[in-house]
């Protein structure tokens, strides 16, 4: 009897995950204003900073500043997914969504995962999208089919900063507090090696950027897609791939428990 209990229990929660994926895809269906935002802005800005600065653009050892650039615009682009996964808990959550969920006889759990999924298949539709654009412009992994296939996976291990994005979004009051985390989130990219090698950065701002957690995502898919400026003198730099393991994994450790207390404490 236990089992089927269990069974029964496991069948509706992944039943209420795929319901509440289909509600957020259904969403951008029917405000597709927000999907264009979102795959737009990195074509955007890969245009903007691959041709209109790269010409000024310092790339270590000389080498082509597009194909530089590319990993960490990769890299960008699923860490702003944040901002789309907090708006849109924030807004459920302040419009009563959250409440009537809770209200409802469906498996706790699909709330959380629900929105994990969906913000999932956003972020590859954004990685395929922003992929083909890069070759588009010229870019190209040297690094071999199982190399390359590998940096795309390190790049979707964006799942962890889901969970931080359903944090913020629980806790800040509204929509309008959500998206001033942009004021928050920009400089922790900028100070990375997304645009600049930390190695050409003042002595004192180089470790900084060198341990920043975006910049070992950055710098292991330079080192798996071939691409030039992936190297390091730092210990951080020359074991880049490992830590971008570790640093996602430490990420989803912290913030979905926090993600899932905070979710339980709500409206009590």
């Amino acid at each position: 009897m236990s089992t089927l209990v269990t069974g029964g229990r496991a069948y509706w929660a992944v039943a209420d995950c795929l319901t509440l994926v289909r509600r957020t895809l259904l969403n951008y269906r029917r405000n597709p204003t927000a999907i264009l935002w979102q795959l737009g802005f990195p074509i955007v800005s890969v245009l903007l900073y691959g041709f209109v600065f790269g010409s000024a653009m310092r790339v270590p050892g000389d080498g082509d500043y597009r194909e530089f650039l590319m990993p960490g615009m990769f890299t960008m682009t699923m860490a702003f997914g944040l901002m789309g996964t907090a708006s849109a808990v924030a807004s459920d959550s302040g419009r009563g969504v959250v409440d009537r969920f809770r209200s409802m006889p469906m498996a706790p759990s699909a709330v959380a995962t629900g929105r994990a999924l969906s913000d999932l298949l956003i972020a590859t539709a954004e990685l395929a999208l922003l992929a083909l654009t890069a070759l588009a412009i010229g870019w190209t992994s040297d690094g071999g089919p199982g190399a390359t296939l590998l940096g795309f996976a390190l790049l979707l291990l964006r799942f962890s900063l889901i969970w931080v994005g359903v944090w913020c979004g629980l806790v800040v009051p509204n929509t309008e507090a959500a998206g001033a985390l942009y004021v928050v989130l920009f400089p922790v990219t900028m100070l990375s090696s997304v645009y600049v090698a930390p190695s050409l950065m003042p002595s004192w701002l180089a470790p900084v950027a060198a341990w920043n957690p975006i910049s070992s995502t950055v710098s292991a898919t330079r080192e798996l897609f071939g691409n030039p400026g992936a190297g390091g003198g730092s210990w951080v730099e020359q074991h880049a791939v490992l830590m971008a393991v570790v640093w996602p994994l430490a990420l989803m450790a912290l913030f979905l428990p926090l993600a899932v207390r905070r979710y339980q404490s709500l409206s009590r």
